[in-house]
């Protein structure tokens, strides 16, 4: 019974271990990258049965669940905690925020135009509305936007299952592409003026391998320090918005649990000892790996029924890359740069705990708050947005 729990928790807590490993040796995987390697792995490992962590089918979701729940919170105050931050281009980030958003709705609307009536059976009318509704809140806020809706819809059950699973496997092959090929495409079409100016690194001028020094008694006392900090961080932030969710009628954890981790490692990066710590970026970072290889084998394509869902795929497909090729328009037309709109998009399409990853993969970590930020926006806004549009789509 421990070995069901045991077994997948090493493997995706050692695993990129190995993966940094091959990376320093083999530079072809280190241009890569090593996001996208475990990316790769974790779609392996989640949908090969031959394989090690499919033989513990009882204790893989629940391990699953805790370590991609656990791992980004910590993420988030470890990499903020290291941060200079200094005056930011709010005007870009404000028209990306807007201009990201429209892209979904008018994304929502074109794709209802063409697959809202043949994925819509004839026993629900308003199928496709329903769809529609759910993929907005999704798309500018996150899943708990869309179970949201779901209740206030009255979606029937096997809709929103078939719509969450859509959603996970297209929005996976989604950062697939912006981390393989997207961000480098964007830096190309749109204005690149390299890593943003609200955060730096504290780091002294000389380069350091990461975790270079960490197991020596002095590395590891520091390493303890920046996860005892992002620890009591995590706790102090996840009691705080249980209790203020407890208060309210509506779910709103994860807006107030992620503003309040932000809060606390943006305040924590003002006292001096705490952001000169050495090794707070390295362990942020392996999180964000571990985050990786854990959710990307959390893609169960075995039940991906094509024959029986083929419109709802296609319309999903067509909200997350259509709202992206609409974005990017608008971002080249008033010249918002490239990492601005990529951290934008993946804000609504992905939510706020992917942000983390993606700025780690632009090598970007200037771009971490606003990429919060917007996210937490479009937790808040999410319900509003879907219910209107469930309005607006019934009525064509």
């Amino acid at each position: 019974m421990i070995l069901s729990y045991a077994v997948p928790a090493l493997v995706f807590l050692l695993a990129p271990v190995f993966v940094l490993w091959l990376c320093r040796r083999v530079p072809l995987l280190g241009r890569i990258g090593p996001i996208l390697i475990l990316y790769v792995l974790g779609a392996v490992l989640g949908n090969l049965p031959l394989l090690g962590i499919a033989f513990f089918p009882e204790g893989l979701p629940a391990v699953q669940e805790a370590l991609s729940s656990i791992t980004i919170p910590l993420a988030i105050p470890l990499l903020l905690s290291g941060c200079i931050f200094r005056r930011s281009d709010t005007r870009g980030q404000l028209l990306s925020m807007l201009f990201g958003m429209l892209a979904v709705i008018i994304a929502v609307v074109g794709g209802y135009l063409l697959f809202g009536a043949r994925m819509s059976p004839a026993d629900d009318p308003l199928y496709g509305a329903k769809v529609g509704a759910m993929m907005t809140g999704t798309y500018t806020g996150g899943t708990v936007n869309m179970a949201s809706i779901q209740k206030m819809l009255s979606v029937r059950e096997e809709t929103f299952i078939l719509a969450n699973t859509a959603d996970m496997v297209i929005s996976f092959l989604y950062l697939v592409f912006l981390v393989s090929v997207g961000i480098r495409l964007f830096r190309r079409i749109l204005p690149y003026k390299g890593p943003a100016s609200p955060a730096a690194s504290d780091a002294p001028e000389e380069e350091r391998r990461p975790f270079e020094g960490l197991a020596s008694r002095k590395g590891l006392r520091s390493g303890a320090a920046s996860l005892g900090i992002a620890l009591l961080i995590f706790g102090i932030s996840y009691l705080a918005a249980t209790y203020v969710n407890s208060m309210t009628e509506s779910d709103i954890f994860m807006v107030v649990f992620i503003l309040l981790l932000t809060t606390a490692g943006i305040g924590v990066s003002f006292i001096q000892p705490v952001r000169t710590l050495p090794y707070s970026n390295d362990i942020g970072m392996y999180c964000i790996y571990v985050f990786s290889i854990v959710v990307a084998s959390m893609a169960d394509f075995s039940r991906i029924d094509l024959s029986g869902s083929l419109y709802v795929f296609l319309y999903l497909t067509f909200i997350v890359f259509g709202s992206l090729l609409l974005h990017t328009l608008l971002s080249r037309l008033l010249r918002i740069d490239a990492d601005t709109m990529v951290i934008t998009s993946v804000a609504y399409i992905n939510s706020p705990p992917f942000v983390p990853v993606i700025a780690t993969a632009m090598k970007n970590p200037g771009m971490l708050v606003p990429g919060l930020s917007i996210g937490i926006i479009g937790y808040a806004a999410g319900n509003y947005l879907g219910l209107l549009i469930f309005q607006l789509l019934s009525a064509l």
